[in-house]
């Protein structure tokens, strides 16, 4: 009874009968259902719009939808980090379910420009419909089981007609992790009556929060990186299709209304898209929902505010591969109601907008089928052909130096369906070798062109200079990826690959009673070098290069070599033979056994230059203000590229820390005096004593500010603004002057502790702030600095590049017997940097140098 009166309140907030049955209020008056297809209201046990569902009750709706209909069939696709399942519910008729692997076999020649359909008049539409990416934007997902309700159970002749010309695909949770943490906290704290205060503590959740992910991501940003496990499941799925439109819903602020496409012509709009899409498909949908919502009396607008650039959104990735990609966004109760300066906003009422939007979804792309399917087949066909007349034929990439970083690159443009060759031959092109073995090739005469793109162009000119999220996403920068254009007449030979080929470097070392020798310069040594430390082995690392005689013959070392040697552990020879062959097989990489410690060429093995590295111990404080997706980030690197556990600590037990239980702190963007003074010194103390304390971007700016060190941030040049402007354009000036996301170069040295393992003074960085430090005093003190005209590629304005050119983007400075290193930019970005994730990696495991 209780719920039945929250329903009845939520429906009397928008003047509706409380007698009316839920359908009436969903759906349009009088649609009939087939009895014997339950409700999600009778499946739940309760009205949908008052309680927010959890994952596993919605995709146990689903599941019985499946279970009950021939309209219908549930395939699992994965499952989160939390063990959820990944679900899409496949809605069409009968007789299509029947066929549907034909049906998905003819589809896909869409894509293939070596086959012509031309007659599409058997073709089905396919309409992946798409809820839920962000978690406490909830109401989606209920919209979802509705969607799924209105196709299984209706008996219209509409219903009818989209079944018999469309498969339906519902993935009703793309985030079922944090839709489960904003779920739990929504119905943890509803009222009865309701509470609509909206500083309520029902609509405004703790950190980190139901946006983001487990590791607190934001899926919404990892369509293109690809960086976690919902992700890399959900794309597999959509290759498998190709589904002609794809929509992506989410909420806003509670004070506005609805947001449909199109959004902002040019200026948000992808450079690689054609503009048939932008021009055409966005605007012919756009008359649908306009329809639909003007029905029901809903306020909407159009071509504002959203980007549709950003190739990892989940309403623009399916634009690139010929696609017709729709964002949604509708006011948010964040709650169960709220109120906003328009009148009371209920969770019911934005789940009907977005019912609303879903169904008018499906009535366009069954309406307007032979469009869609047009559009595809010329995507493709325009893609390939574009590739073969680009006087660059492709483009040759490969590090001589990282198997790790080469594959997991390789993995990236495999994983999104780009033709990726391995090259037979060496070939010297812009003053770099690239050695057969480790160079690759990928042609610009494929299909997924535009994706190639994406993977490869610098782009710095643009339509406008106000950019919602990222202006740049050059996939094989944020690798620091060696790379380079091929502008030869033919195409370059080389075996096509494929993720079987990705195996790993990994080969049997033999026994020595000396020393096992492993390079740092991969990306995957530092997994075999914690496991190793967890193990009890001792592990030195070296400070300068030496050569020497190997089981593979004289090998050259670098800055950074982990040196293992057998006599000094306690344990014996076979032991850690055994643990140095089981780590180098677990990070997918090699070492090598040497019998003497007298080198060719550089230091011996017994050298001081060779330090014992320490094992960290590491803690980072989350929660207050600081940045959960930094934080996540750490995080999750570290726990999957590396294997190694942090602490994490909220800033409201900071005070109970025993500090001797750790050597490392990691500190994200945020404000740490609220930690107190007393604590405040108590970490002051430990660094002095021997602790590292690694700063990233806003936690730098607050080191520096707080005068912990004696770094100073860089003068700014004056900013000519008018003396007066139009109010309307004020936006735009002083949006212009922010820096939104762009990739700079920068020096390093790779002779620096924190540089080790670099095997090039270049090193691509991301920037997204306005904070410039100065290089320290000290002259050793700058390991990385930006050069003096360091635009690779995205927006920024004249004045703030010259602003940036020659300041600092990474300072170690020591404090007492610790060291300080400090980030000004965030080496982690999305889970993508994995060029710059190796600063990281020797700040942990090197920071005492």
């Amino acid at each position: 009874m209780r719920y039945r009166s929250l329903f009845t309140t939520i429906v009397l907030l928008f003047a509706l009968f409380s007698l009316k049955a839920q359908n009436d209020y969903f759906f349009a008056e009088g649609t009939r259902f087939d009895p014997k297809i339950p409700t999600p209201e009778k499946y739940l046990g309760y009205p949908i719009g008052t309680l927010h569902t959890r994952h596993d009750a919605i995709v146990g709706y689903m599941r019985e939808l499946a279970r009950i209909s021939d309209r219908a069939k549930l395939d699992t696709i994965g499952e989160t980090y939390e063990h959820r399942q990944l679900v899409v519910l496949t809605i069409t008729s009968p007789e299509n379910h029947r066929n549907l692997e034909s049906i998905r076999k003819e589809h896909l020649k869409l894509t293939d420009p070596t086959q012509r359909v031309g007659d599409y008049t058997d073709m089905k539409s396919v309409v992946l419909l798409g809820y839920n990416v962000h978690g406490n934007e909830p109401s989606s997902s209920e919209a979802a089981m509705l969607t799924a309700y209105y196709y299984v159970a209706g008996q219209s002749a509409e219903v009818r007609a989209a079944l018999k010309d469309a498969v339906l695909m519902v993935d009703p949770t793309f985030n079922p992790d944090g839709r489960d943490r904003h779920s739990t906290w929504a119905n943890s704290y509803l009222g009865d009556p309701m509470v609509s205060d909206p500083i309520d503590v029902e609509h405004n959740e703790a950190w980190p929060r139901g946006r983001t992910n487990h590791y607190w991501y934001d899926l919404n940003r990892d369509w293109l990186p690809l960086a976690h496990v919902e992700s890399q499941s959900r794309i597999d799925f959509y290759h498998k299709w190709y589904p002609n439109v794809v929509t992506d819903f989410h909420e806003m602020g509670t004070n506005s209304t609805y947001f449909f496409e199109p959004t902002k012509p040019f200026g948000s709009e992808n450079p690689v898209v054609p503009r048939d899409n932008y021009d055409g498909l966005n605007n012919l949908f756009a008359g649908y929902f306009h329809e639909a919502l003007d029905e029901i009396g809903s306020l909407y607008f159009t071509k504002e505010q959203y980007d549709n650039s950003y190739p990892g959104y989940g309403s623009t990735y399916p634009d690139i591969h010929g696609a017709l990609g729709l964002v949604f966004e509708q006011a948010s109760s964040r709650g169960h109601v709220q109120d906003s300066p328009t009148g009371k906003v209920a969770f019911a009422f934005t789940i009907k907008n977005h019912v609303t939007s879903s169904l008018a979804t499906v009535r366009a792309s069954v309406g307007e089928r032979e469009v869609l399917l047009k559009h595809m087949e010329n995507y493709f066909d325009s893609a390939l052909e574009e590739g073969a007349k680009n006087p660059v034929k492709g483009w040759v990439f490969g590090d001589p130096a990282d198997d790790g970083r080469n594959q997991a690159f390789i993995d990236l443009l495999l994983r999104h369906k780009i033709k990726t060759v391995a090259l037979n031959d060496d070939i010297e092109l812009d003053g770099k070798n690239y050695k057969a073995g480790k160079a690759f090739y990928v042609p610009n005469a494929q299909k997924q062109y535009r994706m190639v793109r994406t993977m490869f162009e610098k782009v710095i000119d643009f339509h406008d200079s106000i950019f919602y999220d990222a202006s740049s996403w050059t996939a094989a920068l944020t690798y620091n990826m060696p790379y380079a254009e091929w502008k030869g007449k033919q195409d370059l030979s080389g075996k096509e690959l494929t993720r079987n080929d990705l195996k790993g470097t990994y080969a049997r070392v033999p026994k020595t009673n000396y020393a096992y020798l492993i390079e740092w310069n991969e990306y995957y040594a530092p997994k075999a070098l914690n496991y190793l430390l967890e193990k009890g082995v001792y592990v030195n690392y070296g400070s300068k290069p030496f050569s020497i005689e190997t089981n593979e013959g004289v090998k050259e070392y670098g800055y950074g070599t982990l040196m293992i040697p057998v006599s000094r552990q306690e344990m014996d020879a076979d032991l850690v033979h055994a643990y140095v062959e089981e780590a180098t097989e677990i990070a997918g990489i090699r070492a090598q056994s040497v019998k003497t410690g007298f080198s060719t060429s550089g230091v011996d093995l017994g050298s001081g230059s060779f330090t014992t590295v320490r094992k960290p111990k590491a803690i980072m404080l989350i929660g207050g203000n600081t940045n959960s997706a930094e934080a996540g980030e750490v995080w999750h690197l570290f726990d999957s590229k590396v294997g190694m556990p942090i602490t994490k600590v909220d800033m409201d037990n900071a005070g109970r820390i025993n500090w001797s239980d750790y050597n490392t702190l990691i500190l994200v963007s945020g404000s740490y005096n609220s930690l107190g003074e007393s604590t405040l010194d108590r970490i002051k103390l430990w660094v002095r004593e021997g602790g590292t304390l690694i700063t990233i971007k806003g936690a730098t700016s607050w080191a520096i500010g707080a005068k912990w060190v004696n770094e100073k941030y860089a003068p700014r040049s004056e900013r000519e603004t008018p003396e007066r402007m139009d109010y309307v354009t004020s936006r735009d000036f002083y949006g212009a002057q922010s820096i939104g996301g762009s990739m700079y170069m920068t020096d390093i040295d790779i002779t620096h502790p924190i540089g080790f393992g670099y095997t090039s003074r270049e090193l691509p960085v991301y920037r997204n702030h306005s904070t410039l430090i100065q290089p320290s005093s000290s002259p050793t003190n700058t390991v990385v600095k930006y050069t003096e005209n360091p635009l690779l590629s995205g927006y920024v304005s004249k004045a703030n590049l010259k602003d940036i050119g020659g300041t600092a983007s990474l300072i170690a400075t020591s404090m007492g017997r610790g060291n300080v290193v400090m980030f000004v930019d965030n080496p982690n970005f999305r889970g993508m940097w994995y060029g710059t994730n190796r600063l990281l990696f020797n700040a942990v495991f090197f920071g005492n140098y």
